[in-house]
């Protein structure tokens, strides 16, 4: 895990933002296996949803299934972390794929369920299709709903520059 050194507000000095990517957990988590960098990528690797975050933005990984396309379900909030400075930039991931990343130093965390949390997130607006907002593959959430998401994952709230 990287060493997060944020203060408060995002280091633009423009207020912090909150995340949800969504991803496979299989995926997800490949981009917090690398303890020296950490990384994320969103819908198939695109620059543009990518551009939306800042440096100090809280980013949570929302996996619906554990890998890409199966059918084995996951439901869960899987890894947290910051957005680092600078700019999305290309990785060669072999066979030709080269999605766009941006830099992210996540946090411990325990993969948290959506289904006990879908009364209590405000982003939740019809529980009858709460799974629609995650089809975007990265959406904006305030910081109450960021604040549940990672208490439920049992994430130290101060490294994740909650006060």
């Amino acid at each position: 895990m990287q060493q997060l050194d944020m203060p408060f507000a995002a280091a633009s000095g423009a207020p912090r933002r909150n995340w949800i990517a969504v991803a496979s957990a299989e995926h997800a988590l490949r981009g917090c296996a690398e303890p020296a960098r950490g990384f994320m990528q969103v819908c198939h690797g695109k620059c543009a949803p990518l551009k939306r975050l800042r440096g100090g933005d809280r980013v949570v990984y929302y996996a619906p299934t554990r890998t890409m396309g199966g059918k084995d379900k996951v439901q869960a909030f899987v890894s947290a972390g910051l957005v680092q400075e600078g700019e999305p930039y290309r990785f060669d991931m072999g066979g030709g794929f080269v999605p766009y990343r941006r830099d992210v130093a996540y946090v411990p965390v325990q993969p948290a369920p959506i289904v006990p949390l879908l009364d209590q997130l405000d982003f939740v607006e019809d529980r009858q299709r709460w799974g629609y907002k995650f089809r975007f593959g990265l959406f904006e959430v305030g910081d109450a709903d960021m604040r549940r998401i990672v208490q439920a994952m049992q994430a130290p709230l101060e490294l994740l520059h909650f006060s």
